[in-house]
C-alpha cells in the first residue's frame, strides 16, 4: 500500500507521536487547548502541510503524505491530527485562490505551526445546506464588510486565521453569490464563543460573531461568486483525511485491546483463546484496514488529477460510523475496566463520534455517492416522486 519513502515517513511520524503527543492526550480533555510549542514541534518534523506547494512554504509532496502524518498523529490523539487537516484543508483552499504574496504568509506559518487555521462556513440555519448563507459581504471601495455569524466551527476560539465564505450576491443567488475571504481572527469586530460539547474539547467549536469586519479586497479568495465551489471542492480533499483520522484513533483502541487481552486471564486462560473476545476485535482490525485502503486510494485518485467524489463521501460516511462502532467495542472488551474515566476509550468514542456529523451526514454522503453513481438528474427525481 505505502511505498518505501512513504513507509519510513509513516515510521517517523507515529514514533514522534507516541512519544510527545500520546501522553497527553487525556490531559488535554481537561486543559481544552492544543499546545503550540508541540505544534511548532509537528511543524518541524514536516506533519503540517506536506502537501502544500514547497514554493508558498509547504513541503510540495503528495496528498498521500498528508494523509500519513494525519493517520499518525491521531493514533496518539485525535484532536491534535485536526491541526494538520485543517492546515492542508485551508491551505489548499489559500494556495489556490489567494494573492501568492498572502498565500505565501500564511501558508508557511500554517506549515511551521505558528499559526491554526479553522474554516467558517456554517451557519445557526445551515448545517446540511451549506449554500444556504446570511453572513452577508458588502463591497465598499478597497474593502468588504462582513456581518453576520457562523456556528459549529472548529478551533473557533483558537484560530489565527479563517477561510470564511459569506453572501456576496443577492438574496436569492443561492450558491453562485458565496465567495470566500482569509480572515485573520484578529480583525476588530470579531467574537468568538465555545459550546459545551461531548467531546474534542482539546479542539473547541463556538460561533464567530462579525459585527462591521473590515477585509482588504485582496483577502478575497478566487473570483466573487466562487466561493462555494472552491469549499465544495476542498471537501473531497478533506472527507478522505478524516477517514484516516477515524481510522488512527480507532486502532489505537484495538492495539491496547490486543494487548489488554494476552495479559488479562479469566478462568484460567488468557482471554485472547476465547473466541467471543477476540473474533470482535478481529472483525474491527479488518473494517478498519479496508477503510484505510479506501481512504488513500482516494487520496492516489486525488493526486492523479481523477475524479474522487464518490469515493471520498464514503470514506467520511465509514470511517466515523466503523470507528465509533470499533472503539465501543473495545471499550466492553475491557470491562468493567473500560468503563472507568481513567482509560483512553471513552474519551476516543465521544472525540470520534462529533465526526458522524460534522464536514457532512452520513444521509448527505450516501446522497452525493447516489448523485456521482446514479446521475444527479435521477436522484433529484426520486427525491420528488
Amino acid at each position: 500500500m505505502l511505498d518505501e519513502a512513504e513507509r519510513e515517513f509513516a515510521e517517523a511520524a507515529r514514533r514522534f507521536a507516541r512519544a510527545r503527543i500520546a501522553p497527553g492526550y487525556m490531559a488535554r480533555e481537561s486543559t481544552a487547548r492544543v499546545e503550540r510549542e508541540l505544534v511548532r514541534e509537528m511543524g518541524a518534523l514536516g506533519l503540517i502541510g506536506a502537501d502544500l506547494p514547497e514554493a508558498l512554504g509547504g513541503h510540495g509532496q503528495p496528498s498521500v503524505m498528508a494523509g500519513i502524518a494525519i493517520e499518525a498523529v491521531a493514533e496518539a490523539d485525535i484532536n491534535m491530527a485536526y491541526v494538520p487537516l485543517l492546515a492542508s484543508l485551508n491551505g489548499q483552499i489559500i494556495a489556490r485562490h489567494a494573492e501568492p504574496g498572502l498565500a505565501r504568509e500564511w501558508i508557511s506559518r500554517l506549515v511551521a505551526g505558528e499559526a491554526l487555521a479553522c474554516i467558517a462556513l456554517t451557519e445557526p440555519r445551515g448545517g446540511s445546506d451549506a449554500a444556504n448563507l446570511a453572513l452577508a459581504a458588502r463591497r465598499e471601495g478597497a474593502e468588504y464588510v462582513l456581518h453576520g455569524e457562523k456556528s459549529s466551527i472548529s478551533m473557533a476560539d483558537q484560530a489565527d486565521v479563517a477561510v470564511v465564505f459569506a453572501r456576496t450576491g443577492g438574496a436569492g443567488s443561492g450558491a453562485r453569490g458565496v465567495s470566500a475571504f482569509l480572515v485573520p481572527m484578529d480583525l476588530p469586530g470579531i467574537a468568538v464563543t465555545r459550546f459545551r460539547d461531548l467531546g474534542s474539547h482539546a479542539i473547541g467549536r463556538g460561533s464567530i460573531f462579525f459585527d462591521g469586519v473590515r477585509v482588504p479586497a485582496a483577502h478575497r479568495l478566487g473570483e466573487e461568486g466562487a466561493g462555494f465551489v472552491q469549499v465544495m471542492q476542498g471537501f473531497d480533499y478533506s472527507r478522505a483525511l478524516i477517514g484516516l483520522q477515524c481510522c488512527g484513533a480507532a486502532q489505537a483502541s484495538l492495539d491496547e485491546s490486543w494487548a489488554y487481552i494476552r495479559e488479562r486471564e479469566a478462568f484460567g486462560a488468557p482471554l485472547a483463546q476465547y473466541q467471543g473476545v477476540s473474533f470482535p476485535l478481529a472483525e474491527g482490525e479488518g473494517m478498519i484496514a479496508a477503510i484505510r485502503q479506501l481512504c488513500y486510494h482516494t487520496l492516489r485518485l486525488r493526486d492523479a488529477g481523477l475524479p474522487h467524489t464518490a469515493e471520498a463521501a464514503m470514506c467520511k460516511w465509514l470511517g466515523p460510523k466503523t470507528a465509533v462502532e470499533v472503539i465501543h467495542q473495545c471499550l466492553l472488551t475491557h470491562g468493567h475496566y473500560g468503563w472507568s474515566l481513567d482509560l483512553p476509550h471513552q474519551q476516543r468514542l465521544r472525540d470520534v463520534m462529533g465526526l458522524e456529523i460534522g464536514d457532512g451526514t452520513a444521509q448527505i454522503m450516501k446522497l452525493i455517492v447516489a448523485r456521482e453513481r446514479a446521475g444527479r438528474d435521477a436522484v433529484q427525481h426520486a427525491r420528488k416522486t
